[in-house]
């Protein structure tokens, strides 16, 4: 069940990281209006807030993390800006979720 919340948690962070980076993009690049930066703004520091919700120490939390936003960076580039992953995508991001598993959740003895 713990390893269920944490990863629960690592996606939370990752979309709450990605759509408030999105909104301050589209606020920035696409001229959209100043409640996209408000929104955004808050959005990223609710995303500050998650990770310390994590079972882990912050160097440990952080460095798996980073896999995890690569996965969902991923996703929300297929979904949202409709560009297909190629295959070194996919790779990649299995591999980066293969560190994922062995930063955060390898036993130690």
């Amino acid at each position: 069940m713990e390893l269920v919340k944490s990863l629960f948690y690592f996606i939370l962070a990752g979309l709450f990281e990605i759509g408030g980076g999105y909104l301050i993009w589209l606020w920035l690049r696409e001229g959209r209006g100043l409640g996209y930066a408000v929104a955004g703004a808050l959005i990223l520091v609710l995303y500050g807030i998650i990770p310390t919700l994590q079972p882990a120490n912050f160097g440990r939390v952080y460095a798996a993390y980073g896999g995890i936003f690569i996965v969902l960076s991923i996703f929300w580039g297929w979904k949202v800006d409709h560009i297909a992953p190629d295959k070194f995508d996919l790779i990649g991001g299995l591999i980066s979720l293969v560190g994922v598993l062995i930063i955060m959740y390898w036993p130690r003895g």
